[in-house]
């Protein structure tokens, strides 16, 4: 009764590959684009009507349709709830984390914005395929690690201070090292929103740890950049 039934089968069909051939070449990217809206017009007692659809888009050959789901993931979680996102749409969400560069950067804009859905126990699942992010088709796409190190940033306050230190610290010094400089930047700034973190929780043995993980790391470095990143890091401070 809310979409006349006409108009959401018309809809529907725009996944069907021979309108692509014979309307619009970029019919499937729309219906993809569009998706997020018609869900929440529906509601989610009446997402059984869009599953199969969100499926076969989310396994598109073209990667445009599912970088397009990519970057809307989040809005469609919200919409849905955590029992549905949880059945739904972690598994697709897990299959866009080993896409194409194109469509894993989708995801990693939102990152928080989706773990923060999710339920505790299945948030922790992520802690291992977070550092994948760090790897990319390409190393000169440096705004994807870029993108990473201010995901992690907000990201800090979803896990405890053990999950940190043995998990999103080895990132954080990985980004450290970056050969980029706008990377370095914003991953001293990581580096310092940890150690916050440790404090703020009363994790100062964690803390301390990392500290003088960063002065044999960085301040005693045979090497000026990683001096000098020690003093950047001591600035940021």
């Amino acid at each position: 009764d809310i979409i006349p039934q006409p108009l959401l089968d018309q809809y529907l069909s725009m996944t069907d590959p021979a309108r692509a051939q014979t309307v619009d070449t970029e019919i499937a990217k729309h219906c993809a684009y569009s998706l997020p809206g018609v869900a929440l017009t529906l509601g989610r007692q009446n997402w059984h009507c869009l599953k199969d659809t969100y499926e076969t888009l989310a396994s598109d050959v073209q990667w445009k349709v599912r970088r397009t789901l990519a970057f809307s993931i989040h809005e469609l979680a919200v919409i849905l709830g955590d029992q549905l996102t949880a059945a739904d749409l972690v598994p697709i969400f897990n299959g866009f984390l080993k896409d194409l560069d194109e469509v894993r950067i989708g995801v990693l804009k939102h990152l928080y914005d989706f773990l923060k859905l999710l339920h505790a126990d299945k948030r922790r699942e992520y802690l291992y395929q977070l550092q994948e992010f760090v790897v990319t088709d390409n190393s000169r796409n440096w705004r994807f690690r870029y993108e990473l190190a201010e995901q992690l940033i907000l990201i800090l306050e979803l896990y405890d201070p053990n999950d940190v230190y043995d998990y999103l610290r080895h990132i954080a010094l990985t980004l450290c090292s970056d050969k980029v400089s706008e990377v370095r930047w914003i991953s001293f700034k990581l580096v310092v929103a940890i150690l916050q973190k440790f404090y703020a929780n009363s994790a100062n043995a964690l803390g301390l740890n990392f500290i003088n993980e960063l002065v044999v790391r960085f301040r005693h470095c045979s090497k000026w950049v990683g001096r000098q990143a020690f003093a950047f890091i001591c600035q940021v401070g």
